[in-house]
């Protein structure tokens, strides 16, 4: 195998140009998204329970919701990953990375829960 073909497609950490399109990906569709749900957050904001409820129990607030918390975080997780990988070494690199990650992940899950427990 040639010098060139083992360089195809490796950036200086090997998955540069992925990290590269996920980021740009997910802030396009973050974006798209977040415009819709201030809309939608801010009409609802000051309403009592019941009404806020009932404005994120219909299905285009919730799934809009529910698309911003899981584009949100693997925007987040990306973003720290990188930042993680430019500053710590060894271990606590690791570790670092899959902390954020779990964060990121629970953060969306706790999100979508909630949000389908108000929808019940």
């Amino acid at each position: 195998m040639t010098d060139r073909k083992r360089a195809v497609g490796k950036g200086a950490s090997g998955t540069g140009t992925e990290h590269h399109w996920a980021m740009q990906v997910t802030s396009v569709g973050l974006a798209l998204l977040l415009p819709a749900w201030l809309y939608i957050f801010g009409s609802a904001l000051g309403g009592t329970q019941a009404e806020v409820v009932a404005t994120f129990s219909r299905p285009f607030p919730a799934i809009l919701t529910a698309l911003l918390l899981v584009v949100g975080m693997k925007h987040f997780a990306a973003g720290a990953q990188m930042m993680i990988e430019d500053y710590a070494r060894g271990a606590a690199r690791k570790w670092a990375v899959i902390l954020v990650t779990c964060l990121a992940w629970a953060i969306a899950a706790t999100g979508l829960f909630a949000l389908a427990r108000m929808a019940l």
